[in-house]
C-alpha cells in the first residue's frame, strides 16, 4: 500500500480509521502488479490458454508467476531529530535510526528489470530483491513515478524468469484473477478472486507537491486477498499475464476485508518504457478540466445518456483547444477505447506521450463528432522531457512559462521565463517568489523558457539572476549551484 503520512518514531504499520483506504509501511507494504510470466524462453501465455469458467483451475498460472514474483527489501535511515534526554545522557544528539520494510517486485525481463510500488522504495537507501529461488541481488532504482505509484528496479541477473504484460482494456467484470506477492514476509504467496470493478479512483496518491502533476488513479478493485508486503507484486490473469500491480487494499482494521486494487498493466507498460528510455515519465495533457456526468448535472443539461466525460473548461492553447474541442463537449472515446468517467479517461491519455496524435470522439449538440488531437507536456510544448532537464528543475525547485506578448508589452520586455510554479529549492531560498519573470541569466538574455536550461544545465558555481515582478517591481537574485 502507500507510505502513510504518520511515522512515530520509526516506522509502524497504520491505517486510517473509519472504513477508508490503507496505506501500508514498515514491516510490508501492498501493492500488485500484473505479469505475464516468462519461464526459461516461454512465456506463459504460449503456453496456457485459459479454463473454462465452470472448471477453473488456477495451478499452471500459479506455478508459472510465482517465480516472477520477488521479495523486494529495504533499508532506510530515519531521521531521529534532538532528544534532550538522549543528549543530556550520551553528550551528542541521537544519530539516525535505521529502518526496514519490505514489499513485492515483479519481474518484467529476463536480464533483471523489476516493477514495483514507489511507497515500497521511496527514501530506501539499500535495497535488496530475493528470487523465489532464495537467490539474493542488490537493486538500483532506474526511476519512479509517484503519481502513478511506480518504480522501476534492476538488478544484474541473466536468464531470469520473468512475467509478459496482459492488455489490460480486456479483463472483463467477474473475470477471474491471482494476486502473487509476499504478504507478512509469508514469500510466494498466491490468492485468487474476481474482477470487482474498473476504472476505480480512491484518492490515494495526490498531485505531485513538485510538478502540480495530477496522480493518475485508475484502479482494478478486486477481492483477491491481498495484505501488507504484497505491494508491488502481480495481479495476473489465469493465462498468467500481468493485468495489475497490486498498490492498495480498503478496510478498517490494516488487513484485508474484502478489496484490493491495482494499478492497470498497460499504465504500467507506458511508465516502465519511459524510465527505461529517458529516466522520467513523459506525461501527456489535453487541456480540460473534466467531470463525470451523474444525474443531478444530466438533469440540468438535459442529457439522457451518464456515460462520457463532461468538459467544464478548455485551457488556453492546449491540446484541446487546438484541436477545437469546446466547453460542454462530452468525451466518449480516445482512439477506439470506450470512456465512461473521469479515471478511464486518464487512463487512457496516460498510456502516450507528449506530441502523439489521438482521435477523441465527442458528443456535441446531439451529435457524435472526431477531434484529432496533438497531446502536449505540462509545459505547454510537445517536447520531451530529458531526466536531466527535470532534475535541473528539481534542483531549482520551479517550472517556469514563457511570457505572453501582451505581458512583455505591458513590462517593456522582451521575451523571458516566468516562474509558474514554485517549491524548496535553488530559488525559494534565494527569495524568489510565484509570478516572477527572468529576464537575464549572468547578464545572458533569456527569451523564452528554454534559455534557463541552456544557461543553468551544468553549471558549477555563483548564479545571478535579473527580472522583474507582474507588479513592475525589477529585482536581482543570487545563488549557488
Amino acid at each position: 500500500m502507500k507510505i502513510v503520512k504518520n511515522i512515530v518514531g520509526i516506522i509502524l504499520l497504520s491505517g486510517m480509521v473509519s472504513f477508508g483506504v490503507l496505506h501500508f509501511y514498515g514491516g510490508e507494504k501492498i501493492i500488485i502488479h500484473e505479469p505475464v510470466v516468462n519461464y526459461g524462453s516461454k512465456s506463459v501465455s504460449n503456453i496456457l490458454t485459459g479454463a473454462p469458467m465452470g472448471n477453473m483451475d488456477f495451478v499452471a498460472a500459479a506455478e508459472l508467476t510465482v517465480h516472477a514474483v520477488v521479495h523486494v527489501t529495504t533499508e532506510s535511515l530515519l531521521k531521529s531529530g534532538n532528544d534532550p534526554f538522549y543528549q543530556f545522557f550520551y553528550g551528542r544528539p541521537m544519530p539516525p535510526q535505521s529502518v526496514k520494510a519490505s514489499g513485492s517486485g515483479v519481474i518484467i525481463s529476463s536480464d533483471g528489470y523489476i516493477v514495483t510500488n514507489n511507497h515500497v522504495v521511496q527514501g530506501a537507501e539499500n535495497i535488496e530483491v530475493a528470487l523465489n529461488d532464495r537467490q539474493y541481488f542488490t537493486a538500483r532504482v532506474i526511476g519512479t513515478d509517484p503519481t502513478t505509484d511506480l518504480a522501476l528496479l534492476k538488478i544484474d541477473g541473466e536468464n531470469l524468469t520473468y512475467i509478459n504484460y496482459g492488455n489490460s482494456d480486456d479483463i472483463k467484470v467477474g473475470e477471474w484473477v491471482l494476486a502473487v506477492g509476499n504478504p507478512f514476509n509469508l514469500t510466494s504467496t498466491v490468492t485468487a478472486g474476481i474482477v470487482s470493478a474498473k476504472g476505480r479512483m480512491i484518492n490515494i496518491l495526490g498531485a505531485d507537491p513538485r510538478t502540480g502533476a495530477s496522480a493518475i488513479e485508475s484502479f482494478i478493485q478486486t477481492d483477491a486477498a491481498v495484505n501488507p508486503g504484497n505491494s508491488g507484486g502481480a495481479l495476473v490473469n489465469t493465462r498468467g499475464e500481468l493485468v495489475g500491480i497490486n498498490s492498495a487494499i480498503q478496510s478498517s482494521t490494516g488487513a484485508f476485508v474484502g478489496y484490493s486494487f491495482a494499478i492497470p498493466s498497460n499504465i504500467v507498460k507506458k511508465v516502465v518504457e519511459d524510465l527505461k528510455e529517458f529516466g522520467t515519465v513523459q506525461r501527456a495533457y489535453i487541456g480540460v478540466s473534466i467531470k463525470n456526468i451523474d444525474k443531478r448535472l444530466a438533469t440540468e443539461l438535459g442529457i439522457e445518456d451518464l456515460n462520457g466525460v463532461y468538459v467544464l473548461g478548455i485551457f488556453e492553447n492546449g491540446a484541446a483547444d487546438n484541436a477545437g474541442i469546446r466547453k460542454g463537449d462530452i468525451i466518449t472515446k480516445v482512439g477506439s477505447a470506450s470512456v465512461s468517467k473521469v479515471p478511464e479517461l486518464q487512463e487512457q491519455i496516460s498510456q502516450f506521450r507528449p506530441g502523439d496524435q489521438v482521435v477523441i470522439t465527442l458528443k456535441r449538440d446531439g451529435k457524435e463528432i472526431e477531434k484529432k488531437m496533438i497531446l502536449k507536456n505540462i509545459d505547454g510544448g510537445t517536447e520531451i522531457v530529458r531526466k536531466e532537464q527535470k532534475e535541473l528543475y528539481d534542483v531549482l525547485g520551479a517550472r517556469f512559462n514563457n511570457v505572453p506578448v501582451e505581458q512583455q508589452k505591458k513590462l517593456g520586455i522582451s521575451g523571458g521565463a516566468q516562474v509558474s510554479r514554485i517549491w524548496s529549492g535553488k530559488l525559494m531560498k534565494a527569495g524568489i517568489r510565484e509570478g516572477f519573470i527572468i529576464t537575464s541569466v549572468d547578464n545572458k538574455t533569456v527569451k523564452d523558457k528554454s534559455d534557463i536550461i541552456k544557461y543553468l544545465e551544468g553549471k558549477k558555481g555563483g548564479v545571478l539572476l535579473k527580472g522583474i515582478y507582474p507588479n513592475g517591481k525589477e529585482r536581482f537574485f543570487g545563488f549557488g549551484m
